[in-house]
């Protein structure tokens, strides 16, 4: 049966994990092996190497690796000082760990809307959202595209405030040239099996060139130790694992081909969706956008959504309530209306299929059914011309007196 056929008989996954690893199962194979075999299971050389690369990857320079994205937000923040007392401007749309790492430093979260176009963080509502207790900015990197962060760096040079990128979306993704991780005091990434360079479990990393930052980090991890049995602060057991490092170091060497291939995928997608009753998402000319996500707008998202999963096509959405709009945070005096941008996105929201390994195939068949979903809706809502009987009008025209 010819590829095209296949491609329409199997179902579209939202990201297909399994196809990754095919491609590269032997590789991944042989180094688990070796950490087995080495039984180097807990900060091993694996680690190591690939903080390295990574932190180079980022053009930073150093990289300590944690077990997940929100570890490595936090462990940034606390390295940086940042503590109770304290504010933090972050972004209303972002998952709910970005604000988590904030309270959990004990500092608070301060929300602010996003642009429309972008949906990363509005420039000018960061500006107004400053005040004595602001000690940093997050920038959240959404969906694989970076914030604009010329003028937040800006910002907070001006005011003496620490710049911590939440980067958990936007491996290898660049601003201006320059990578997520290289633009703030520090960044953090999240390494989800998911993500555009995912693990087998959870991990994460911190990346940063301030050395004193990378020490903190490194011994918060590790109970706090600079060394064994001798613990100078107060730490955790926030580390990665050696076996998820060394997977990732494989994975790394493959993580710009995967990214091209997200950007070919994007190109397609906007082109067949352009006249498909949707609104597509933008990539600011400044960036480099890495897809992790590819979301479209529509007001019948849940409808939608509906629509392809009966035939086979998996979608997602990030996310479908605000953060400021979560019980978690009802103490933060927010409300719904507070931030329109991020809340009119909120419920108009839905990301299509997008991993490397997608295939154009299916690519168009998501494309052909929304255009099919939307020109359906179109039929419903014109008023249709019925023809009338002979005699209708004769026998429904109202009477002329004296006729």
């Amino acid at each position: 049966m010819p590829r095209a056929q296949l491609e329409q008989r199997r179902d579209v996954v939202f990201v297909d994990l399994s196809a990754q690893y095919q491609g590269i199962r032997s590789e991944i194979e042989s180094v688990i092996a070796r950490v087995m075999s080495t039984a180097d299971f807990i900060l091993g050389s694996a680690v190591e190497r690939f903080e390295e690369g990574y932190a180079r990857f980022c053009g930073a320079k150093y990289g300590v690796g944690v077990d997940s994205g929100m570890s490595a937000l936090e462990l940034a923040l606390r390295a940086h000082g940042i503590g109770a007392g304290d504010e933090v401007i972050t972004a209303a749309n972002s998952f709910v760990a970005s604000a988590f790492a904030i309270s959990h430093v004990g500092a608070k979260p301060v929300l602010v809307d996003v642009c429309p176009k972008t949906a990363t963080l509005d420039v000018d509502a960061v500006r107004a959202a400053i005040s004595t207790s602001t000690a940093a900015i997050m920038p959240v990197h959404l969906y694989g595209q970076l914030a604009d962060m010329d003028p937040i760096v800006e910002l907070a040079a001006r005011h003496g405030l620490v710049v911590v990128e939440d980067a958990c979306q936007a491996h290898g993704a660049r601003h201006k040239g320059r990578r997520a991780g290289s633009l703030g005091h520090s960044a953090a990434f999240s390494f989800y099996p998911g993500k555009n360079l995912g693990a087998y479990g959870d991990g994460g990393m911190v990346v940063t060139s301030d050395a004193a930052v990378a020490d903190a980090v490194r011994t918060l991890r590790d109970y706090g130790q600079d060394r064994k049995h001798h613990h100078v602060r107060v730490g955790y057991n926030k580390r990665l694992d050696t076996l998820q490092a060394a997977v990732l170091e494989v994975k790394l060497k493959y993580l710009d081909s995967w990214n091209a291939a997200r950007r070919r995928h994007a190109v397609l997608y906007t082109d067949l969706l352009r006249n498909a009753g949707v609104v597509t998402p933008t990539a600011a000319s400044c960036n480099e956008h890495v897809w992790h996500l590819y979301t479209i707008e529509t007001d019948q998202r849940d409808a939608l959504a509906a629509s392809l999963r009966a035939q086979g096509i998996t979608t997602g959405i990030h996310y479908p309530i605000p953060i400021h709009l979560q019980p978690a945070y009802e103490s933060l005096g927010y409300g719904i209306g507070c931030f329109p941008v991020t809340e009119t996105r909120a419920k108009r929201l839905l990301s299509l299929p997008m991993y490397a390994e997608l295939s154009a195939e299916h690519i168009v068949r998501v494309s052909e059914a929304i255009q099919a979903f939307h020109a359906g809706l179109m039929e419903q809502t014109t008023p249709q011309c019925v023809p009338l009987a002979v005699g209708t009008l004769a026998q429904s025209a109202p009477k002329r007196r004296g006729l």
